[in-house]
């Protein structure tokens, strides 16, 4: 108590923070608080977490707990300024600790090794006893090159009455091997809280032919800028079989600055498109729900002649090349089907799931070839008379692309963290440092061998070395494998 007394306030914050106590204390808050966070979708909508929050208090006491969870910053809690201050005091306290703890394995770390008297080798966890025929010198010489090929540093000594002491060690530094797992949990907090302080999480729904400077924040909606401009050019979808499910769905997105294009790509899922640290993942697509006239999208193929684009509006005739054919749009589906028991079309849903245009065709004012609908995920519909093939490839400009957008300018700073921490694991874990001492006495006609060895861990694996090097020393001195 006196000792506590007569403590200076610097050393008593010092002893607060270097508290293994606090440590706990600081993680089992982070640990609770993110099973909250866990639970509760952050940046969802209202009627979301209200679904959420319903099936463990009820429908009743919902909202209120929303009204809880929302003023404590549970919504968007991994940005909340209390849970970003238990990180930097539990980035401070394992700071402390580390420095607090780490004079002390940095002095058995790079202490060199010195010769242990007779009792104290005795007295050492790992031990072994044997005896050879073979001089003292040998048996010394041999016992360096067996600690040499087993990775030990080798140092000798002499001692009284012709006995002499051989010893080495290896893996000090895995001892630093939790400092740097500290070190990598330092890091990676670094880089979330940059992540977190000058980074975004954002959506934008992107209709095809349009661009967007902006994006919008997830939970606020609010505009974040993007210092550049970012266009759908094209967005496909591809479906399995005659299935609707998809299977792949992609778009073409250009980054426009200063009015000029300065990167364009297909994104799909998994291949984003990084510009200026900005992420652009493809997330979701859809029809565009507000009234927009398109255009549509057909390759005319006729006999002798390769297949020809060409864009048109409904209603509107255009002529197929090569040909005095004028085509014309004069219905569309954006999911058109066969009832199987009347034989009717009908449109089930409002997705593109199976797209059809309805196609007339005229010579010189008359009807020709043979008016019908033309689907696109079934080219053969699109095959007329006269050798013409008219294939319809899109309806463009009447769906959306949706991306989530993402900045984390500390993004590389927690991987830097997670290597790190990978490395320093395996070493902290799987590597030791290693210890062993070998008297060497000559004894008449004999040389008698007294081995000691220590180990900070995994004992039981390197007693199997030892007696591995105790085999090798017994051979060689007594004239084997060499």
């Amino acid at each position: 108590m006196t000792t506590q007394k007569n403590q200076s306030l610097p050393d008593r914050i010092w002893k607060f923070f270097a508290s293994v106590t606090l440590a706990i204390i600081l993680i089992a808050a982070l640990a609770l608080t993110s099973i909250v966070g866990t639970i509760i979708e952050q940046n969802a909508g209202y009627e979301k977490n209200i679904k959420v929050l319903s099936t463990f208090v009820g429908e009743s006491l919902a909202p209120a707990a929303y009204k809880l969870f929302d003023a404590l910053g549970f919504m968007n809690m991994y940005h909340s300024w209390w849970f970003l201050t238990l990180l930097s005091l539990f980035a401070l306290n394992l700071t402390i600790c580390s420095i607090d703890r780490l004079p002390r394995i940095w002095k058995l770390v790079t202490d060199p090794m010195i010769p242990l008297k007779e009792n104290v080798l005795r007295n050492l966890g790992i031990r072994k006893e044997f005896a050879v025929s073979a001089p003292a010198e040998q048996v010394q010489e041999v016992t360096q090159k067996v600690l040499k090929s087993h990775g030990f540093t080798s140092g000798t000594s002499q001692e009284d009455e012709g006995a002499s002491q051989v010893y080495g060690q290896k893996g000090s530094y895995s001892r630093l091997g939790v400092y740097v797992v500290h070190a990598s949990i330092l890091i990676i907090f670094v880089g979330a809280i940059i992540g977190g302080m000058f980074g975004f999480k954002g959506g934008l729904n992107l209709p095809e032919g349009e661009s967007s400077e902006v994006v919008y924040q997830y939970g606020s909606g609010n505009q974040i800028p993007l210092g550049f401009a970012v266009k759908c050019n094209w967005y496909e979808t591809e479906f399995y079989g005659g299935s609707d499910q998809p299977k792949l769905f992609k778009s073409e997105l250009s980054v426009f600055e200063n009015g000029q294009e300065v990167l364009r790509k297909w994104i799909r899922v998994n291949d984003p498109l990084v510009y200026k640290g900005v992420t652009f993942y493809q997330s979701s697509y859809g029809p565009i729900s507000s009234p927009r006239e398109g255009f549509f999208v057909f390759t005319a193929t006729t006999p002798g002649a390769t297949g020809e684009t060409v864009w048109a509006r409904k209603n509107q005739p255009f002529q197929i090349p090569g040909t005095d054919i004028q085509a014309t749009v004069v219905d569309f589906s954006p999911a058109l089907t066969t009832n199987r028991q009347s034989g009717q079309l009908f449109t089930y849903t409002s997705s593109m799931n199976n797209p059809a245009v309805k196609m007339q065709f005229t010579r010189n004012g008359e009807p020709v070839l043979k008016p019908g609908w033309i689907w696109k995920r079934y080219p053969q519909t699109g095959k007329l008379a006269e050798g013409i093939t008219l294939e319809f490839n899109h309806y463009w400009g009447a769906q959306f692309t949706g991306l989530q957008v993402r900045k984390d300018p500390g993004v590389w700073l927690v991987y830097l963290g997670c290597t790190l921490m990978s490395i320093a694991l395996f070493v902290a874990f799987f590597m030791s440092h290693k210890k062993v001492w070998v008297r060497v006495v000559p004894d008449r006609k004999q040389t008698k061998i007294l081995l000691g060895a220590s180990a900070h861990k995994n004992r039981h694996s390197f007693e199997k070395a030892v007696d591995k090097m105790v085999s090798e020393m017994i051979g060689k001195s007594e004239g084997g494998n060499q």
